[in-house]
């Protein structure tokens, strides 16, 4: 509905100018053909008269690119419809002033009708060029649309794989939790609970949560966590308080978490320091997030080779969403704990 909207403002202006040009043309041969009266004469309305009718008959050009457009017409037939159509429009024009009156000569002849068939192909260009430009405009816009299209079906499909792998790891940890601990699993199935109700809510308000629900659903998570793990898990938050009204896609901050659960805290016994950081720059125009642990590390060239799933399904997301105003940078090393920080534009909240 709006592209047709957008079209029927085009031609109108197109008519408008078409129509405005025709008139300047009508004043300036009038104007032409009255400078050796000192007042306007009958040659006024012959200039009119001869004028209208030309710029009527032209006007025909616009159904006829339309037609050459619907029937994909190829060159060579509008070529030739041309070549045909050109000579009889000077013709018809200056045809009845040829053959009246005294006889001319053809030098005499030949340039007024080359200059009808000039106007012919100025007014016959100015029509295609016209039906050119919107067609370009209606192949970027599909061409758009098809891009837009092919970004949502991508981030359904990440958000398709996030989704199942939460769920698969958080029943893992419940499941864990329920032979050692079976009323802390029942408070955690509690907790499991809300945590499914903000995924679902955040998929039917098209993926994109405020700063401060995607950390309470953090806590949710650590929450349940903590009971699995105890005293190991040692959490610091450093929040900005300005954050929290920006907007991220849902499920961005939980898994650069979970990473540092599975990675720094799972596989030891020792207890393990987690930092969880929010940040707004104002001057960068940034919202940035940060998640660190004193965990064993890792080497960077194996990190970006790994086949994990959730830090690269988050950094592929904020391609898709931001492009390169999105970013994700990691800092770790062997025995240097992991450090994930994450930033999105404040603009695009």
């Amino acid at each position: 509905m709006e592209q047709n909207t957008d079209d029927t403002i085009s031609t109108r202006r197109m008519w408008r100018n078409y129509a405005l040009g025709w008139l300047l043309y009508t004043l300036v041969t009038a104007v032409a053909n009255n400078l050796d009266a000192l007042h306007f004469s009958w040659r006024l309305l012959m200039s009119v008269a001869i004028v209208v009718p030309q710029a009527l008959v032209l006007a025909l050009h616009w159904p006829l690119s339309g037609w050459f457009e619907r029937r994909h017409a190829s060159l060579l037939l509008r070529c030739a419809v041309h070549v045909v159509a050109a000579p009889t429009f000077a013709l018809l024009c200056y045809g009845p002033m040829m053959f009246s009156g005294p006889a001319k000569s053809f030098a005499f002849n030949i340039w007024p009708l080359l200059y009808f068939v000039l106007g012919y192909g100025v007014v016959a260009t100015m029509f295609q060029m016209v039906r050119a430009n919107a067609a370009r405009q209606r192949q970027a816009i599909a061409i758009q649309q098809a891009h837009s299209l092919l970004i949502a079906t991508e981030l359904n499909a990440l958000r398709n794989k996030l989704n199942p792998h939460f769920l698969f790891n958080t029943l893992h940890s419940i499941i864990a939790l329920t032979r050692k601990d079976p009323d802390a699993a029942e408070t955690a199935l509690f907790q499991f609970s809300d945590m499914l109700r903000y995924v679902l809510d955040a998929e039917k308000n098209g993926d994109r949560v405020t700063l401060d629900d995607e950390l309470a659903f953090v806590r949710d998570y650590l929450e349940l966590e903590s009971l699995r793990l105890g005293e190991r898990l040692h959490i610091a938050w450093e929040l900005d308080d300005d954050a929290g009204r920006h907007a991220l896609p849902a499920l961005s901050l939980q898994p650069l978490v979970e990473n540092s659960i599975k990675h720094a805290f799972n596989p030891h016994s020792r207890p393990g320091r987690l930092l969880i950081r929010t940040r707004v720059d104002e001057a960068a125009g940034k919202l940035a997030m940060t998640v660190g642990d004193d965990g064993p590390g890792a080497d960077p060239s194996l990190v970006r080779a790994s086949n994990g799933l959730g830090i690269r399904t988050v950094e592929r997301r904020l391609q898709l969403e931001y492009g390169p105003a999105g970013a994700l940078a990691i800092e770790t090393a062997p025995g240097a704990g992991f450090v994930v920080t994450m930033s999105v534009p404040l603009a695009a909240n």
